[in-house]
């Protein structure tokens, strides 16, 4: 039988020695959250090392991504393409271990996390996902999709309002398959948190309609009946509130801001490798016993979906057209989009959001797996898809989403749903609230996430509103972010051509800013090529004098 205490140790000793040949980091929250890490990835999770990617694997979020080395120690003892050697490269520019976890960089690493909050918002979203892919696929007896959502998330995570909206949003829907793990060792970098953290968040998400549990951190008989009780609540997300020490182990630093970012020191790793009875001259230190952990995962993942993979086969064979659907869906396979060029007839001038929610209907028609919503915004986005559906928390196969005021929840959300695959997702608020969602969409940029922005009431043509709700900067500053495509159409046209292009897309995420005032439909040059960015409207008379260069209503 497994020794899960002396796992749990190994990896203090691995986060120890990482941060301290780094130099930098934060070795406090890693050490603390051994004990729970090495429950979850050795004990309580389906998930397959040998295969990343397998569908119905469980999924893990690590939304405090500053505690990096926790994730990458679990991947390696795991069986994850990870090895030692990468793990003496933490922090070291190029490495597969990054100070904060990076999507696509690191094999198992199932989002990029670092500012704060984010990752429970992602962790809402895969959760979604879930119920969703399961509302489409299961038939009974025939449960393909049916795995959980994980998420560690610490006092700052909690702290942040992108949380507060997204576990609202996951309360509200019941999403019993999540499960999130509250790292409550009441420490900041700033010190205790008492200098600005009192409030009861077992009451606040009590309040959001979860099922709150309280366990000791350190204890994994409590930790593990505490996640098998939480697998008992379908109706319910759970949060897990754990009560653990701060680099536990150090002799001096633990319990202590000191040890939140930066190294522990060379004496005060000695002390902590003595304290768990590994040898203080030997870094990176994993012991014979251990060192057939990864395979012994591995092959628990690989028994693991051999058996789904054999009720996946005949689930196929009853089900065939499900199936092309599956596999056009995880591909991201889209049809032939060229109808929705010549949706518009010429001269019948339109609000380009409109035009867009005559598009994105069509679109629809054609893409069943297109899904999204607004912020409480839909009849002025013009962004519902009629006859499909919202979903709710007793039914998820609808296609629009009721995000509710909350610009910043949605925008994680959607990350979530797009690093789970299967659906291609929008989300639409006036442009002025992009504001709100702007470090999600720098994070899917960043991981290079198909989601689409529906962005409407462009410029200071909102007029009546006022300047706060007259966005005369906000495109500029859209278009600042790397691998960000912001589609500024002039008339209903160039609105059809911005949405098959953002369809079109699977590297990296689009905005498509909108206009609420009518716009005159644009008599375009012979030959004009929309994927060229840009054409000549009205050329010159006699000689060149000036070069006026425009978007969108103006």
């Amino acid at each position: 039988m497994m020794n899960l205490q002396k796992v749990a140790d190994v990896v203090r000793g691995l986060v120890a020695d990482a941060v301290q040949k780094a130099n930098s980091g934060h070795p406090g929250a890693p050490l603390g959250l051994a004990d729970i890490g090495t429950v979850l990835y050795f004990d309580v999770m389906q998930h397959n090392p040998a295969n990343s990617s397998w569908a119905n694997r469980d999924r893990f979020v690590l939304s405090g991504g500053h505690g990096s080395m926790l994730l990458y120690a679990l991947l390696h003892l795991s069986g994850y393409q990870l090895s030692l050697d990468d793990l003496k490269e933490f922090r070291q520019l190029g490495s597969k271990t990054p100070g904060h976890p990076e999507y696509g960089e690191t094999d198992g690493v199932e989002t990029t996390t670092g500012p704060l909050g984010q990752g429970i918002a992602n962790a809402v979203g895969m959760a979604i996902g879930e119920k969703m892919a399961a509302s489409r696929f299961n038939k009974p007896g025939l449960e393909i999709v049916n795995h959980y959502t994980y998420v560690l998330a610490g006092d700052g995570d909690f702290m942040e309002g992108v949380s507060a909206e997204a576990s609202s949003l996951a309360g509200h829907l019941q999403l019993g398959k999540l499960i999130a793990i509250y790292d409550s060792n009441r420490i900041t970098i700033e010190g205790s948190t008492e200098l600005a953290f009192s409030e009861s968040v077992k009451d606040r998400y009590l309040a959001y309609g979860w099922q709150v549990l309280e366990v000791d951190g350190h204890k994994m008989e409590e930790i593990q009946r505490a996640l098998a009780q939480a697998k008992q609540t379908s109706n319910q997300p759970t949060l897990i509130i754990a009560h653990t020490e701060i680099a536990k182990g150090a002799p001096t630093k633990a319990g202590t801001a000191a040890s939140h970012g930066a190294p522990l020191g060379v004496d005060e790793v000695a002390g902590l490798k003595a304290a768990l009875g590994l040898p203080t001259d030997q870094d990176f230190y994993v012991p014979e016993e251990l060192k057939n952990l990864p395979e012994l995962i591995t092959q628990r993942g690989q028994g693991l979906e051999a058996e789904w993979n054999q009720l996946f086969k005949q689930w196929a064979k009853e089900n065939p057209q499900l199936e092309e659907q599956w596999d056009a869906w995880l591909d991201d396979i889209l049809p032939d989009l060229s109808e929705i060029l010549t949706l518009f007839e010429p001269g019948k001038p339109m609000a380009t959001r409109v035009a867009s929610g005559q598009v994105l209907n069509a679109l629809a028609r054609i893409v069943p797996n297109l899904v999204g919503g607004s912020a409480d915004l839909a009849p002025s986005n013009n962004s519902h898809l009629h006859g499909a559906g919202t979903i709710s928390g007793q039914d998820f196969s609808g296609r629009n989403f009721s995000f509710g005021v909350r610009e910043h929840g949605m925008a994680g959300i959607l990350n979530g749903l797009a690093l789970y695959g299967h659906f291609r997702v929008f989300g639409a608020t006036f442009l002025v609230f992009s504001d709100y969602m702007r470090p999600s969409i720098r994070l899917a940029a960043l991981m290079e996430l198909p989601v689409v922005y529906v962005l409407t009431h462009d410029s200071a043509y909102v007029g009546e509103d006022g300047p706060t709700h007259q966005p005369v900067e906000h495109t500029e500053s859209l278009r600042l972010i790397p691998n960000l495509y912001v589609f500024r159409p002039a008339d209903a046209e160039e609105t059809a051509w911005s949405w098959v292009e953002a369809m079109k897309r699977k590297k990296g995420p689009s905005a498509l800013v909108l206009t609420r005032q009518n716009l005159p439909m644009l008599e375009k040059p012979k030959g004009w090529d929309f994927t060229r960015g840009g054409y000549v409207l009205r050329g010159e008379r006699e000689e060149l004098g000036i070069v006026l260069v425009a978007s969108g209503s103006e």
